[in-house]
């Protein structure tokens, strides 16, 4: 597995003020739906986000592309799991930015890619992927078994 070293280091952006806002949970009414957090690939630094979150980044070369509004569809279905998962969303529909992760992870149209919270790429997709397939791939990662684990001994 490739690990993305320039990804997880300098970047200037938004630094700790962001890690509080990483896993927005709902504000209102106990019964309201779980929101995922979805952050602009062009303001986003990561430096705080490794060892903290798993990040699927969505590229596409518009927002408008019908994969790009599929995959985003599908991640907000799935919010709950995702969270569960300690997953941030991240997006970067503008080629022309050429921001660090598109430099480092170079796609061509549309990819979602799944990075681990130690910053190896775990999975990397052309077409939109669902929250069960995804979760899947999560559950798989020794890390996350892991956090199973510890969970269950801490109940």
């Amino acid at each position: 597995m490739k690990r993305i070293h320039s990804y997880f280091s300098g970047f200037a952006g938004i630094l700790l003020a962001g890690i509080s806002a990483l896993h927005v949970l709902p504000t209102q009414a106990q019964d309201a739906a779980p929101t995922l957090t979805v952050l602009d690939a062009s303001t986003t630094t990561s430096d705080p986000l490794l060892w903290r979150s798993r990040l699927i980044v969505v590229f596409a070369d518009s927002p408008l592309d019908p994969r790009f509004t599929d995959q985003i569809t599908k991640l907000e279905a799935g919010a709950e799991a995702l969270l569960d998962r300690d997953v941030v969303v991240i997006t970067d529909t503008d080629p022309a930015g050429m921001t660090e992760l598109r430099q480092d992870l170079r796609p061509r149209g549309f990819m979602m890619v799944l990075i681990g919270k130690d910053g190896v790429i775990r999975l990397r997709k052309p077409f939109a992927w669902g929250v069960r397939e995804i979760s899947r791939s999560i559950d798989k990662i020794p890390l996350r078994q892991q956090e199973v684990r510890d969970r269950r001994t801490s109940e």
